[in-house]
């Protein structure tokens, strides 16, 4: 995610796109029909989300004859997605029904007043009392309170590791690191026995995205001694900067990138790297570990691009420990998207209606099953159909204990831009870890004003 500040001439283009992308299929004039806006991976030929959101418009369409459901894939890079979306809820014109949002944009987007509250809505939906209320504080506005979207997912992330490869270098199986040191312990032995495999993917720079910030970077920091309080200290209401838990993350990002433990540093800030990890690096071997999320086995499955059965014995899972081993003895990040109603939606009555179909309990858990994603219904999430669907939903769900989540914030899509730079600086060697940290400060304090900062203290 980065910010959204774009020049006139580019917003124009990307303006005359998104309405080109809406096409003739977008049909917001009849009172029963809806515009439906998701995102469709750039680089990918998942295709999970189109054909279950099809089966929906099937099942709402056959219970309310008369309605139309047209579904628009917004086929982008995340980045791009985020601020396609944005562009096409600006006007009524081309502001859709329902949109498929980041929950890390919710507070963003609120800002801007591009969604409506749902609060009427959920006041009548007995539903909304099985949703975990760690979800429902991810799509709640931090200015008034009210909600302004219905959780679809969350996530976890972990350490994916090739077991086969383990036990060629010599590493026992299974394997649950305790400490950083294990984990670079583990890529070192790796390096050593195994010189034609990477042993160890950790995302970084600013091509990835979210994906550096939170599976790289974040997955680090919340691990450090401060924990909740690294990045953002909610009791003060202030971003922590100067902290020597920034420093001790990107320490370990520099050691990753500066001992060869990485991949190569052209390869790891490209662009769509994550789709190289999940397709081409695991599958064939050529990656040991891999810090990422409960959704990979998407790559893997039977309708994937690239069917691979034999991850279920191949790849074993192991949860991110803390930096020294302090309790809870490890960590994890979560995130998920959400289905928000556009503050101008032409019908957000049936908008409504299609939603509640999307979430019912049997709809849920076929999605998660599906999708590979976390539960954010209680009642799906212990649900033995949907923990057994997946060999690793027991795993990344129990996480769930220990994750933490971003700070739901308009300005956190600027410090998140912020980490992503400083991450880049020090795996290219542009910048040493002081100076890396001296920048994010100096990044953070001018987007965020100096006023709302705290140096951190640890």
């Amino acid at each position: 995610m980065r910010s959204r500040l774009i020049a006139a001439a580019a917003l124009t283009a990307a303006t005359a796109l998104v309405a080109t992308g809406c096409g003739s299929g977008s049909s917001g004039s009849s009172a029963k029909s809806i515009k439906v806006v998701y995102w469709q991976n750039l680089d990918s030929t998942n295709k999970l989300q189109a054909t279950f959101l099809a089966s929906m418009v099937k099942q709402f369409t056959q219970a309310n004859p008369g309605t139309k459901v047209t579904l628009v894939p917004v086929t982008a890079s995340e980045n791009d997605y985020y601020t396609k979306i944005q562009l096409m809820m600006r006007s009524p014109a081309t502001a859709p029904d329902l949109v498929y949002e980041d929950t890390a944009l919710i507070n963003s987007d609120i800002a801007s007043g591009y969604l409506k509250p749902l609060d009427t809505y959920l006041a009548k939906w007995a539903d909304w009392s099985k949703f975990a209320s760690a979800a429902k504080g991810a799509v709640r506005g931090a200015s008034d309170g009210k909600t302004y979207g219905v959780p679809d997912n969350t996530d976890t992330r972990g350490i994916w590791y090739n077991k086969q490869l383990f036990e060629k270098a010599g590493i026992p199986v299974p394997w649950q690191p305790k400490t950083w040191d294990d984990v670079l312990g583990a890529a070192r032995k790796i390096k050593a026995e195994l010189p034609d495999v990477t042993p160890l993917n950790l995302y970084t720079g600013t091509a990835g995205g979210e994906a550096s910030s939170m599976q790289g970077f974040e997955m680090l920091l919340y691990g450090t001694p401060a924990g909740d309080k690294s990045l953002y200290d909610a009791s003060q209401k202030k971003w922590v900067v100067g902290s020597k838990a920034f420093k001790d993350s990107l320490n370990f990002v520099h050691t990753v990138y500066s001992q060869g433990l990485g991949p190569a540093k052209d390869q790891a800030l490209g662009a769509n790297f994550g789709t190289t990890v999940g397709t081409e690096l695991i599958p064939q071997g050529k990656l040991a570990m891999d810090i990422d999320g409960s959704w990979m086995p998407n790559n893997w499955g039977p309708n994937s691009a690239k069917p691979w059965s034999d991850w279920k014995t191949v790849i074993g899972t192991a949860a991110m420990p803390t930096q020294n081993g302090q309790a809870p003895g490890r960590t994890s990040m979560s995130g998920g998207w959400a289905w928000s109603i556009p503050a101008k939606a032409k019908n957000p009555d049936l908008a409504w209606k299609f939603l509640t179909t999307l979430q019912t309990k049997a709809n849920s858990a076929e999605w998660n099953a599906r999708n590979a994603t976390i539960a954010v219904r209680t009642d799906v999430a212990t649900d033995p159909a949907y923990l057994n669907a997946v060999p690793t939903n027991k795993f990344f769900t129990e996480l769930v204990a220990d994750t933490h989540y971003r700070p739901g914030l308009p300005a956190y899509n600027q410090v998140s831009t912020a980490i992503q730079k400083a991450m880049e600086s020090v795996t290219t060697g542009q910048a040493s870890v002081d100076e890396a940290a001296a920048t994010y400060d100096s990044d953070v304090k001018a987007a965020v004003g100096g006023d709302k900062t705290v140096k951190g203290t640890s």
